[in-house]
């Protein structure tokens, strides 16, 4: 009897335990996901409107379009910097989205 209760017990404490050990385990895939989306850049000379609207804070769809429309007539970007040449982008906007760019 008594080598029955310890089992229950320990059967007992060993599914409470589940919920915890995948809550620990979302936890710590959490922010391994959130550094990948912080680690792709966008290339400048290939996103479409759509897409830098979508992933740049700060970029609506007006700036977007004005940015490919810039490449568009201006030709590839060779910075990062050239943005500053896009009608409705400057300094500040620049400076909270340089991380999140490329011009490879």
């Amino acid at each position: 009897m008594i080598m029955k209760n310890k089992l229950a017990a320990l059967l007992f404490a060993a599914l409470a335990s589940l919920p915890l050990a995948s809550q620990v385990h979302a936890q710590t895939e959490a922010p391994a996901v959130a550094m990948a989306a912080i680690t792709t850049k966008i290339n400048i000379n290939e996103a479409d409107a759509q897409t830098l609207a979508k992933e740049l804070k700060g970029v609506g769809p007006a700036k977007a379009q004005a940015i490919v429309d810039y490449r568009t007539q201006q030709g590839a970007f060779v910075s990062v910097d050239e943005l500053l040449e896009v009608n409705g982008i400057g300094v500040s906007t620049l400076e909270r989205i340089r991380d999140q760019l490329t011009v490879d």
